[in-house]
Parts: structure tokens; C-alpha cells; sequence
């Protein structure tokens, strides 16, 4: 018997085509008449905002705020919390990727304002009570209720025009969710279930996508993977691969996406062995015969996602600074964590190498 605790925290969530348009009802429905649009500085995600900007009506939106970028650093939040407030918000809309939800999360939990998250990518933050931050370059998470959006959108045609180099690596990203969700110390049946199905859903997805990037029923499919995947980050702790990703990006400035996408079959070989029931099961999700890790890594170099730290801009002397504080804080996870193995580990997703089961 495998005793557990299970509590839900799932915001409202509409999912389709075309749903965009619902999140003028769903500003009324939190009684919001001045909602501050969060975005990033790109022509992308800035056409977004104002195309939101017209369904809402523009006496209901405050302002746009463009200042989201990854790893939500404190003084980024600083900012745009007193912009917020100059202008009289009352509320969030969230447009992108991990980055502007992010955003969005820290102003939410300082304001109490509600917030609805729009997403553009596979992130699944929009579906977590957790916030990471980065401050002074430490980059550490919290979890707290009144960091979930209240309500998600999510609109598939959103992620029709996604570009490989965002699509592949962000749905690596979300695989990561579900695979340490499977060996984490807090799972239970449901996440489990919801695990699974996200790792054979988005696998299965991203391979058509490689083939045909605007198939809506692939793109529908690793959406509701993604979501599925944000579903288990919200519910069960994260393991070493997180925790290592963290400190990669928090204290070395590497890109969010793609070094989850790097990482992930080499934490996964760092676990294999103490997390053998697990790894069968994913074996079983994704249809293969060889070693999980393995098989991560072949699926990554058939996506033409980056496959070393090295091509993130990581320089090979920090590798021995990024061991030492990946191993310093403690935390659940399948296999002890040893500074000399995460070194070797490092050094290997820093070379490109295959993935070394440990």
C-alpha cells in the first residue's frame, strides 16, 4: 500500500478553438474593470495584447505591461507592481509563456487581484500554485493558493504559428512535469494517471508536429498534454532535474525551455535505477524498448531541440559552481543526492553526450 494526501488545486479551465473571445465574460465574471495585460517585448505577444485589448474594450484595460523575461527576477516585478498600481488596475491577463505568467503570479500574490492566464506555450505554469523568483541570482519557488490563476484559456489556434525552436523545447518542458511527477515522494493515484497521460499524449503530439506544425488536432493534443503536465507540477513535489534547471537558470542566466529540455534525460538517467517502477511505466507510455533516458535523448535529437549546455552559453568552469549549489539544498528525490555524481551528470549534458544511467 502506498499511502497519500491529495488536495486539488485547478483553476477554472476552458479549452478549444477559438476561446479567445471568452475572456471579456471571464473579466466580468471576477468583477474586473481595469485588467493590466502582461506580455513580452516582442511583435508576437505584443500583437496578442492588443488584439485582447479590443475584445475586452479598451475603457476595461488599464495598461499593458511588456516587461516579462524568464525566471522572474525581483526588481522586473518591483517595476511593473508600480506601474499596476499608478495606473489602477484591478486586475491580470496573462498572454505568452512561462515567463509572463510568471509575472502575472507574482503580481497576483502581492495584490490579490484575479488573474486570467491566456497561454501561447506548453509551459503548464498557468495550471501551478507555485512562483519561482529570482533574487540577487538565486532563483528558489514557493507555494501558495493565491498564486493560481482563477481562471485558464486556452486557445489552440494560439499555437498554430508556434516555431519549432519554442514548440519543441517547451514541450520537453512539460514532459519533464510528468516524468518527475511519477517518482516524486508526494504522488498519488490521480497524478499518476494525469502523469501518464500527459507524457503519451505530448510524445505522440510533438512527433506529428515535426511532420505537420499546423496539424490543430497535434497542437490541441500537446496543449491538453501541457496542461496535464501543469496539473502534476501543481500537486506533487518536483525532484533533482527542477531543482537542477533552478539553479542553471536562476544563478547562470540559461534559457528556461531549453535547459529543461537539455537536462532532462540526464537527470532522468541520474534516477533510473532508484526509480525503476516509475521508468517502466514511462517506457510503457512512450512505446519503447530502450531505457527511458535513452529514449528521451534520441526523441530530443530527432526534434532538433539543443542537446548541450554548451550551445546555452554555460561555460565549462562554471559546471563545478553549479554542482556545488545543486547539491547544497537538500531535497526528495529518488537517488542521494551526490555532489560528484551531479558534477559528472553536468559534464555530460554540458558535452552533449548520451545520458549515463547512474
Amino acid at each position: 500500500m502506498r499511502p497519500f494526501v491529495f488536495e486539488a488545486h485547478i483553476p477554472r479551465t476552458i479549452f478549444g478553438q477559438g476561446t479567445l473571445k471568452q475572456v471579456a465574460a471571464e473579466i466580468e465574471r471576477l468583477n474586473c474593470k481595469r485588467v493590466l495585460l502582461i506580455t513580452q517585448d516582442n511583435e508576437r505577444q505584443l500583437a496578442l495584447a492588443h488584439q485582447v485589448r479590443d475584445i475586452i474594450g479598451e475603457a476595461n484595460v488599464a495598461g499593458i505591461c511588456a516587461d516579462a523575461v524568464m525566471h522572474t527576477p525581483e526588481e522586473v516585478t518591483t517595476k511593473a507592481l508600480a506601474y499596476a498600481q499608478s495606473i489602477k488596475a484591478d486586475g491580470l491577463v496573462s498572454l505568452g509563456g512561462g515567463s509572463t505568467v510568471g509575472l502575472a503570479k507574482a503580481l497576483a500574490v502581492r495584490t490579490g487581484w484575479p488573474h486570467v492566464a491566456v497561454p501561447t506555450t506548453y509551459a503548464g505554469s498557468e495550471a501551478t500554485p507555485v512562483l519561482g523568483e529570482t533574487v540577487n541570482g538565486l532563483k528558489t519557488t514557493r507555494s501558495d493558493p493565491k498564486i493560481l490563476p482563477n481562471t485558464i484559456v486556452y486557445d489552440v489556434d494560439l499555437t498554430l504559428s508556434m516555431p519549432a525552436f519554442l514548440t519543441f523545447p517547451s514541450g520537453i518542458n512539460a514532459l519533464a512535469h510528468c516524468v518527475e511527477a511519477l517518482y516524486s515522494a508526494t504522488i498519488n493515484p490521480i497524478i499518476e494517471g494525469v502523469g501518464l497521460s500527459g507524457i503519451s499524449q505530448l510524445w505522440r503530439a510533438l512527433l506529428k508536429i515535426k511532420d505537420v506544425p499546423e496539424d490543430v488536432d497535434a497542437r490541441a493534443d500537446a496543449l491538453g498534454g501541457a496542461w496535464a503536465a501543469g496539473v502534476c507540477l501543481a500537486h506533487v513535489g518536483m525532484g533533482l532535474h527542477h531543482k537542477l534547471c533552478h539553479t542553471l537558470g536562476g544563478s547562470f542566466g540559461l534559457p528556461h525551455a531549453e535547459t529543461h529540455t537539455v537536462v532532462l534525460p540526464h537527470a532522468m538517467g541520474y534516477n533510473y535505477s532508484a526509480a525503476k517502477d516509475a521508468m517502466g511505466k514511462i517506457e510503457h507510455a512512450i512505446g519503447t524498448s530502450e531505457k527511458a533516458p535513452q529514449a528521451f535523448w534520441d526523441f530530443e535529437k530527432k526534434l532538433g531541440t539543443p542537446t548541450s549546455l554548451k550551445e546555452l552559453g554555460l561555460k565549462k568552469e562554471d559546471l563545478a559552481k553549479a554542482a556545488d549549489i545543486a547539491s547544497k539544498a537538500q531535497y526528495p528525490n529518488p537517488a542521494p543526492l551526490d555532489r560528484e555524481k551531479l558534477l559528472r551528470l553536468l559534464e555530460n549534458a554540458w558535452e552533449g553526450n548520451p545520458p549515463e544511467i547512474m
